[in-house]
């Protein structure tokens, strides 16, 4: 296990564990070498249960994302056609409705981010893994990077504008991050 410490101008120690298991701690500028391993001493049990979680939550995640096999470009060329299938249409239809027209849309086999909406040219690009979730939750997707069009940001504007153009959105959401987590629990 690595541990990185950062000093930084702050009042208080913290620690978070990244994705591959590593311990960062955050330290105040100046805080002696020997604060700092009592410091990680008296929060060994607590790291460890988080490293375990940490891992098993990275197993899920490459579990749920292994399910759409995209090591060919075969694989690549018929996801992409599946998902031009299922999307076009409905950004199509969404976007009348909606009264927007992205410039281009795209698709790439993105594991961070359903949907990337680019303000400045007015592309929308869709992950190749939306095909792991059911069409309703896909159109949330897309309604949602529709929505950036015309609110860039995630405030009230936009969150009006998604209840009034897909008023089941929290639900859609919350069940896309229940699946791609592979988990049975409602905490989001």
């Amino acid at each position: 296990m690595a541990i990185q410490i950062t000093y930084r101008r702050t009042s208080r120690l913290s620690i978070r564990i990244v994705k591959n298991g590593d311990v960062h701690v955050s330290a105040p500028i100046g805080m002696p070498k020997r604060e700092l391993e009592r410091f990680i001493e008296e929060h060994s049990e607590w790291i460890s249960v988080a490293r375990r979680k940490t891992c098993q939550t990275q197993q899920r995640r490459t579990m749920f994302y292994s399910q759409l096999p995209l090591q060919t470009q075969a694989q690549v060329d018929d996801a992409l056609q599946r998902l031009k299938t299922l999307i076009e249409p409905m950004v199509e239809r969404r976007s009348k409705e909606i009264g927007v027209r992205p410039s281009l849309v795209c698709y790439k086999a993105m594991i961070s981010r359903w949907g990337v909406c680019n303000i400045r040219n007015r592309s929308i690009c869709f992950s190749l893994y939306l095909l792991l979730l059911p069409e309703w939750c896909v159109e949330h997707v897309v309604v949602h990077e529709l929505c950036h069009l015309l609110e860039p940001s995630h405030n009230a504007r936009f969150h009006a504008l998604m209840d009034k153009n897909f008023p089941r959105w929290k639900e859609a959401r919350r069940e896309t991050r229940q699946i791609s987590r592979m988990e049975d629990d409602d905490d989001v």
